[in-house]
């Protein structure tokens, strides 16, 4: 391909290599050849996993997965190898398989521009179920719903034929009562931890299995929520009918506080089913809202819930549900290496509508797009607390900075304003020793592929500080246009609704015509903003363009060049290296366990072995992956003293530049902006209006907001969808509010 030309293949090549890519140029016939493998591969792989945990209630699969472990038991691994590798292994050659994909993808890319003439629907972004428990469900996640709940009926109906079949119509009524509780129970034991497989799967930030599939961790925070309270219900029913059981026979408070050595440990499942019904009780909606600390602090009790759980049920029992949870423990102890860095603080102001600006450095090789969100811990205010925001720049912003907005909405962000506040109040920085502020950084996170480079059509519905993303997105999209970069928008929407006018000049935190001048030569761009608690503009009439001035704070400057890269979602090679190390680690120290001490031993204690087993989980990673890590920090360092130069010192001049250059002509931005006062969108109008103007085609449609708004968007795009006329556009709805 040539130099001057625009290259829109994924590169194997060495730009790649930043973000762990192949050194050297691939035909992309055999890129797409390699990626259609790996695709195949992991789809066989996932449906032959997922079947056999579906279709293992059932006599004939069940009677030969009991061969199997029959068959194996003499072996030095016994049963819980046998289990590891029919059950746990395929998750695990998913994750290196998919570690692969992402490697040979290389850096995000933008498909040729090549739309289809005729637009269609995808299930993923039809919203099917709007006003639900489950809120706003996509075509897709409904069907998934479906599988989830067939599962446990289809599982519970078949355990209990099993059941009734092996009750002796010689039996009493009471016999018959205590053998289906006891039969029952243990099956719903089974049944919630095939659930729990699937439960640390969306939890774990920079998974590649979510990665794979361009899942974004604040997308797979719900499924976690209802696949949690599944989870919950099965095992509450499980511990039920134990105790049901017991009481008819007079001995619960025995049971209940037994602690056996060789079978199940009733004391530690209490421990573990109380754990886990605190968590559930605290992440309820009503009691998250009340006191968000509570339901945090709580849900740490996870550590309690997990390593009890493998002591009740021992190593061969809890190793059925290991392989998820231990790709968590990957990413959790990644995430608490690349946090103990502290982080420098490019600079940060106070807008006037108290909402904060804060610029972060960070490395050049360190990769975002506009859709990315970041966790902040700010030490001076709460050592545990870490709180997400998605970032408001664009990568092509700065190779070494990235910025977020906080709005002042609970304790922590308003204690933070306090002390930009105040740092902003006062002219003599060095006079105020106590308001510097130590930063922390968890990722970035978010969306594999930038998918608002995809629509031609853009309509970006923002509320309040849910303008953040879209600030990226805009500037995203000026600078691709500007650069000749791959972009495909051409034709934006904007429609955001605030409480108050003091809210507009967040608009201006992006100077579009500085970005990109002359910009509405080439993208169309219209922005519609909505004051709905003011019926009047303010006297000074309303918003002004004029871009604000920043105003630096005192931050912590350590001699680090910003956040640390140790993360899921930066390097590949590394990550697949720390990955697959710490499951060879894993499997060396389960060998010699074995080998050296489990066998000759004779060792029978159940929840021992099961706690060596957590032991060995918690080892590998920190051992063998921990090795990794510390070469992969020295490689960032390295990497990081190359990029040294004067970056980060032209970085901030860039940034500070975009806000304090003089006020340049906002002609054009004042044409395509209207603000309304004493209203709220009207998104039937605003559809049908989009419809008449742009016609048949594909119309991505982003909301970033409260639930409510999300609703009332995706309850018209399922309106039109289902109304529309055959030259209408179809609108695919997206979601981009985190909301734990």
């Amino acid at each position: 391909m040539e130099k001057n030309s625009v290259d829109y293949s994924p590169l194997l090549s060495k730009q790649g290599d930043e973000n762990g890519g192949y050194v050297g140029r691939f035909s992309p016939f055999v890129v797409s050849a390699t990626k259609w493998t790996l695709r195949t591969l992991i789809s066989l792989i996932f449906i032959l996993w997922a079947a056999f945990i579906f279709l293992l209630p059932s006599v004939p699969v069940n009677g030969l997965f009991s061969k199997w472990l029959n068959f194996s038991s003499g072996s030095s691994f016994g049963v819980t190898g046998s289990i590891l590798l029919i059950l746990d292994a395929p998750v695990l050659i998913i994750a290196f398989l998919a570690i692969a994909y992402l490697i040979i993808s290389g850096e995000d890319q933008i498909p040729e521009k090549k739309s289809s003439k005729y637009p269609r629907f995808r299930l993923w972004t039809f919203p099917l179920l709007i006003n639900g428990p489950f809120g706003v469900v996509s075509a897709t996640e409904f069907i998934g719903i479906i599988i989830f709940l067939a599962y446990v009926i289809w599982a519970f109906s078949a355990y209990a034929v099993q059941a009734l079949a092996t009750i002796s119509d010689q039996l009493s009524f009471r016999a018959k009562s205590l053998h289906m509780l006891d039969f029952m129970g243990l099956r719903l034991g089974m049944m919630g931890k095939m659930c729990l497989a699937f439960l640390f799967i969306p939890i774990s930030r920079g998974s590649v299995l979510l990665r794979f599939i361009d899942i974004p961790f604040e997308h797979a925070t719900k499924y976690h929520v209802w696949l949690g309270h599944l989870t919950i219900v099965l095992f509450t029913l499980h511990g039920l009918f134990f105790a049901i059981e017991w009481l008819m026979e007079g001995r619960l408070i025995q049971e209940l506080l037994e602690w056996k050595d060789i079978g199940v440990a009733n004391l530690a499942g209490v421990i573990s089913l109380v754990a886990g019904l605190s968590m559930w009780v605290t992440s309820l909606p009503g009691v998250r809202k009340w006191n968000f600390e509570l339901f945090f602090y709580t849900h740490q009790l996870y550590v309690v819930f997990i390593v009890f759980m493998a002591l009740h049920i021992g190593d061969f029992s809890f190793s059925m549900a290991a392989g998820p949870i231990y790709l968590f423990i990957l990413d959790r102890f990644l995430r608490f290496c690349q946090s103990r860095r502290t982080v420098n603080v490019v600079s940060s102001r106070c807008l006037p509508c108290g909402t904060v600006e804060v610029v972060l450095s960070k490395p050049q090789n360190l990769r975002y797009n506009a859709l990315s969100f970041i966790f902040l811990q700010v030490r001076e205010l709460s050592w545990l607390q870490w709180h997400p925001f998605s970032v408001s720049s664009s990568p092509l912003d700065g190779k070494n900075h990235i910025a977020v907005l906080i709005k002042v909405l609970g304790k922590w962000t308003g204690k933070l304003r306090e002390t930009i506040t105040d740092v902003d109040a006062s002219e003599d920085l060095s006079v105020k020793p106590n308001t510097v502020v130590t930063a922390s950084v968890e990722g970035p996170y978010g969306h594999e592929v930038p998918y608002h480079l995809m629509y031609e059509n853009l309509i970006l519905v923002a509320g309040g500080i849910g303008l953040s993303p879209f600030l990226a997105i805009l500037s995203d999209i000026l600078h691709r246009v500007r650069d000749g970069k791959p972009c495909r928008p051409r034709n934006v929407l904007i429609v955001w609704a605030v409480k108050k006018s003091d809210e507009l000049p967040l608009l201006s935190t992006v100077d579009m015509e500085t970005i990109c001048p002359r910009f509405s030569d080439k993208v169309n761009i219209n922005i519609h903003i909505f004051v709905t608690r003011e019926s009047d503009p303010p006297l000074e009439e309303g918003y002004s363009f004029k871009p604000i001035k920043s105003s630096l704070c005192p931050f912590s400057m350590p001699s680090d060049y910003g956040m640390s890269g140790l993360v899921g979602t930066g390097n590949n090679f590394w990550f697949g290296l720390y990955v697959i190390s710490s499951t060879l680690g894993f499997v060396i120290l389960l060998s010699l366990l074995n080998i050296y001490f489990i066998n000759p031993s004779g060792l029978e204690k159940e929840w021992y072995k099961g706690l060596l087993f957590v032991v060995c989980m918690l080892a590998s990673v920190v051992i063998f992956g921990g090795i990794v890590v510390g070469f992969w920090h020295m490689w960032e360092k390295q990497s990081s003293l190359k990029d040294k130069s004067d970056n980060i010192k032209v970085d901030q001049v860039e940034q500070n530049g975009s806000v304090d250059q003089k006020d340049p002509s906002q002609d054009n931005v004042t044409k395509l902006t209207a603000v309304r006062y004493g209203s709220r969108p009207d998104f039937k109008e605003i559809f049908e209006s989009m419809s008449e103007k742009w016609g048949h085609v594909n119309v991505g449609v982003i909301v970033c907001g409260p639930r409510t708004l999300q609703s009332s968007v995706a309850q018209e795009i399922r309106s039109h969808s289902l109304k529309r006329e055959p030259y209408h556009p179809i609108f695919h709805f997206h979601s981009h509010s985190f909301d734990l």
